[in-house]
């Protein structure tokens, strides 16, 4: 296929938390503001003045100082944000809004409050409390929590308007972010799209690590440049799947995915847009606030929700995306020593081929991509094994 026109200029803002956008949008006076979490709804830290940051390690290496703060036993996704971190590679941050939802993510974010670790001394770390269920006290908690851990700070710390017209105009601009993602990634469902998982995977990342507004415009074009593309005459991938799992803001793991044949057609992930890039809905008469907190409690298919209707449903909802976007088969990744990820993708592998039927690979592994020939020889093996099963029921192979 074409190259698409923008596609090295996203790798290159991926390469650095401070990417170029980043310093123009601090350049223009914004206040960066960062989170780790889908639960720190991104649409508020993108009132006026501000912009939202969700915080990557890219190209880390082995976090030997965060480990000693930290420990080998914990997620190396939270100690390579704190070697990072210590690294001076979050320097420019002036805030970082905190959940109290990851326990390792909540160390990292304790470390960076406790131990001045930011070079600048204006930087403050607010934790949020988010529910472990999905009632209407629930919602109520959460937009309480917002309000006095997000909008009242943002407000007395760093004098942002968050007025209902401010976020407002923040909803219209998160949920133009929104339709173009959707837009672009509904493309994954045709027999043979014009955009392959790795590019997607890069394209959803920016909208993540960039601010709302200087993003966009590249967004629209790209949106419309797909519109015209044309795909490989024939795929050359073997078969399709879903990705899902814990953090998985690395593209290179996608591609690597794609180099064993499979082409990536759905990304229920962490940082990824299923969910994440819903549009948010504010009913009349109802405030945009509560519009706010009702639609990521409630959108949210993290396994920190336990309740047996919430697990069950979240397999139904991999079913679903299976079928959805003509995908052979799953594959579940999570991070070593991620706790409520390591639950459940030990019930996905047994539940989604068990009462599904759909194909399913389990794997372990690290935050970066140490470990890649192991994983190759898993996806080969797992693409293998997707034909079999599609020639012994008669389908093609291709």
């Amino acid at each position: 296929m074409r190259d698409l026109k923008h596609l090295i200029f996203f790798e290159d803002l991926l390469q650095e938390a401070n990417n170029d956008l980043v310093q123009q949008a601090m350049r223009e006076g914004a206040y960066a503001l960062g989170y780790t979490c889908y639960f720190m709804p991104e649409v508020l830290l993108n009132l006026p003045g501000c912009f939202s940051v969700r915080l990557r390690a890219p190209r880390s290496g082995s976090p030997d100082i965060a480990t000693y703060y930290m420990s080998s036993r914990t997620c190396h996704y939270g100690r390579a944000l704190l070697e990072r971190a210590l690294e001076g590679g979050f320097n420019f941050l002036d805030a970082q809004f905190a959940t109290e939802t990851c326990a390792v993510t909540c160390r990292f974010q304790e470390h960076l409050e406790r131990m001045d670790v930011i070079q600048n001394p204006e930087f403050f770390v607010e934790f949020t409390d988010v529910p472990f269920k999905k009632n209407e006290n629930s919602v109520a908690h959460y937009r309480t929590q917002l309000q006095a851990h997000v909008l009242d700070v943002l407000h007395d710390k760093l004098g942002v308007d968050v007025s209902d017209k401010a976020l407002m105009a923040a909803i219209a601009e998160h949920n133009e972010v929104c339709r173009l993602i959707s837009e672009i990634g509904a493309y994954r469902k045709l027999d043979n799209p014009p955009i392959t998982g790795y590019e997607f995977h890069v394209i959803q990342l920016v909208t993540l690590t960039c601010p709302k507004y200087l993003i966009l415009p590249y967004l629209r074009e790209t949106a419309q440049e797909l519109r015209t593309r044309d795909p490989e005459p024939v795929s050359p991938f073997r078969c399709r799947v879903v990705l899902s799992g814990s953090e998985s803001d690395d593209p290179e793991l996608t591609r690597l995915i794609e180099s064993c044949g499979a082409l990536v057609v759905a990304d229920r992930y962490c940082y990824g847009s299923l969910p994440g890039r819903e549009e948010i809905v504010v009913e009349p008469g109802q405030e945009p606030l509560d519009a706010i907190a009702r639609h990521y409690l409630m959108t949210s298919c993290c396994p920190r929700f336990m309740p047996r209707e919430e697990m069950r449903g979240r397999k139904k909802n991999l079913a679903d995306l299976v079928q959805e976007y003509h995908a052979d088969g799953l594959i579940v990744a999570s991070n070593k020593f991620c706790e409520y990820w390591s639950y459940e993708r030990t019930m996905d592998a047994l539940i989604l081929p068990r009462d599904y039927g759909v194909p399913t690979c389990s794997i372990e592994k690290e935050y970066t991509n140490a470990s890649t020939g192991q994983l190759r020889t898993r996806f080969q093996a797992f693409v293998e094994s997707v034909e079999i099963k599609k020639i012994a029921r008669g389908g093609s192979s291709t």
